[in-house]
C-alpha cells in the first residue's frame, strides 16, 4: 500500500520511519517532509502546501493512496479530514470540529466540564481588561493561556501577577480574540497519547515531555526539549485511571455533541504528589517529541492500527505489542529558540550519529540538492532541527546512547537540555 503523511516536522520523520518498517507499506509520501524525509528509502516529498487540500486531495486519487495521516493540528483545525473524507479518501485525523479540542481552549475546558473530567479551575476572557482585573483578584502562581493553536508556545506559568498581566497584554496584541486563566496545578506532567476509532480506545504507551528550554525544568515553554517512554510516573493502574475517567469520557461527551472522532486524542496530564490527576490540555494529533519515543518502542505495525481506526474496527484488534526497554529523545534546537533564531545553519555529524544506535529525526530542516549523497549535508529549517533519539534496556542506558550521539552532531547555535530522562533516571518506580 501507498502512505502520505502530512507535515514537515519531527513526529512526521517518525510516522514516515516506522510506517516504512511494515512489508505491507510499499511507499510513504510527505506533504511536504524535510531533510529526514527525503533521505528514507522509499519515501518521497511533495511540493504541496499544508493547506493546499485540494493538490493534497488530487494526489491521493491519482495515485492510489491507502491512507492519509495528518500529523500537525493546523490543517486538522482547517478542516483537511472533511475535506478528504469526501473524496473518499481514508484519513487518519478528527474533523474540523473535533480538532476544537486543541484549537479551542476554552471548548476543550467547556467539554471536560460536561464530561467531568478532573481539570484546573479556569476563567475564560474575551475582554483584556476583564482578564487583568481577574488576575489581580488571584494569587500567583497562575497559569494565562491563549485561545489558539500557539505551535506549543501559548501558555504562561506566571510566578508573580505582573507576569500574568503582561502575558495576558502580549496574547491580546498577538491577535487572539480570546483567553483562559488558569489555577497553578503543582506535580509532574506526563502525556498520555490514546488511538481511537470514535468507540474504541487504545492508550499508547505514557511519555514525559520537557516543556521548558532550560534544564533543570526552567525557562520559557518551547513546543518539547526532549522527551522519554514509558514514563515511570504513569504506572499501569494510573494508565487505567486515565483511560476510565479522562479518554472515555470524552470520548463519549464527543459522541454526545455529534462528533465522531478518529485520530489521536493526547491528554496532557499534570499528577500531583498525592497521586491525583488532571488534565491540562489535550490535542488532536500525535505529539511532538512524544511520537519520536513511542514509535521506536512499538512492534504492532503503525498502518493496522490507523486503518483499523479509519474502519471503525479498533475494538476487534489484538493488544498493542511493545517492545521492553527505554527510549530518550534529545532535542536539538538553534540557538536562541524559542524567540529569534537563524536558520540555513549546515548541519554535520548525523552519520557518525547514527553509527552510534541512535535514530536521528529531523525537526526543522533542509534536504540538500542530493538528499541521497552522503557528501551533501542538510541545513536547518526551524527553531527545533533534530531530535536524536536511542533505545536502551533502561533510562541510563537510552540516555547514555543519546548524549553519545548529540556529541557527534554539529550546526552553529546548538542549543539542546543535558537533562533529558534524568527524572526517570532517578525514579523510585520500575518501568
Amino acid at each position: 500500500m501507498k502512505i502520505l503523511v502530512v507535515g514537515n516536522g519531527g513526529r512526521e520523520h517518525a510516522l514516515a520511519w516506522k510506517l516504512l518498517q511494515s512489508k505491507q507499506v510499499d511507499e510513504v509520501f510527505c506533504v511536504p517532509g524535510n531533510g529526514g524525509t527525503v533521505s528514507l528509502e522509499r519515501c518521497h516529498n511533495l511540493p504541496i502546501r499544508l493547506d493546499d487540500f485540494a493538490a493534497i486531495g488530487r494526489f491521493a486519487q491519482e495515485n492510489d493512496i491507502s491512507l492519509v495521516v495528518v500529523g500537525p493540528e493546523v490543517p486538522l483545525s482547517l478542516g483537511i479530514a472533511d475535506y478528504l473524507l469526501a473524496q473518499n479518501i481514508a484519513v487518519f485525523g478528527p474533523t474540523k470540529a473535533g480538532a476544537e479540542i486543541e484549537a479551542s481552549k476554552a471548548w476543550a475546558k467547556d467539554l471536560m466540564a460536561e464530561a467531568g473530567i478532573p481539570t484546573a479551575k479556569s476563567a475564560v476572557f474575551t475582554e483584556k481588561e476583564e482578564a487583568r482585573a481577574y488576575i489581580k483578584t488571584q494569587v500567583a502562581p497562575i497559569v494565562v493561556k491563549a485561545d489558539g493553536l500557539a505551535a506549543g508556545k501559548g501558555v504562561t506559568v506566571a510566578q508573580t501577577i505582573d507576569e500574568a498581566l503582561s502575558a495576558v497584554a502580549d496574547i491580546f496584541q498577538d491577535g487572539f480574540g480570546k483567553v483562559v486563566i488558569e489555577e497553578c496545578l503543582i506535580g509532574e506532567e506526563v502525556s498520555v497519547l490514546a488511538l481511537t476509532d470514535g468507540l474504541t480506545i487504545r492508550p499508547l504507551l505514557p511519555a514525559q515531555d520537557h516543556k521548558r528550554i532550560g534544564d533543570g525544568d526552567t525557562g520559557p515553554n518551547t513546543g518539547g526539549m526532549g522527551t522519554y517512554a514509558p514514563a515511570p510516573l504513569c504506572t499501569p493502574t494510573l494508565l487505567e485511571q486515565v483511560e476510565r475517567e479522562v479518554l472515555q469520557p470524552a470520548i463519549a461527551t464527543l459522541q454526545k455533541r455529534g462528533i465522531h472522532y478518529v485520530g489521536v486524542l493526547y491528554a496532557g496530564l499534570m499528577i500531583a504528589p498525592t497521586g491525583e490527576l488532571k488534565v491540562l490540555e489535550f490535542n488532536c494529533r500525535f505529539g511532538d517529541p512524544e511520537t519520536q519515543v513511542i514509535l521506536p518502542l512499538l512492534e504492532t505495525p503503525l498502518e493496522e492500527l490507523l486503518l483499523a481506526c479509519t474502519q471503525k474496527r479498533l475494538a476487534e484488534m489484538p493488544p498493542i505489542r511493545w517492545k521492553t526497554g527505554a527510549c530518550v529523545c534529545v532535542v536539538m534546537a538553534s540557538g536562541g529558540y524559542p524567540g529569534d533564531y537563524q536558520k540555513g545553519k549546515e548541519i554535520t555529524g548525523i552519520e557518525p550519529a547514527q553509527a552510534k544506535g541512535a535514530i536521528v529525526f529531523h525537526a526543522g530542516t533542509l534536504a540538500p540538492d542530493n538528499p541521497k549523497s552522503a557528501s551533501q549535508n542538510p541545513k536547518s529549517d526551524g527553531g527545533r532541527v533534530l531530535g536524536v533519539t536511542a533505545i536502551g534496556e533502561n533510562f541510563e542506558d537510552a540516555q547514555a546512547k543519546a548524549y553519545a550521539a548529540v556529541d557527534c552532531i554539529q550546526f552553529e547555535g546548538a542549543y539542546y537540555r543535558r537533562d533529558i530522562a534524568q527524572k526517570a533516571i532517578n525514579s523510585t518506580i520500575e518501568v
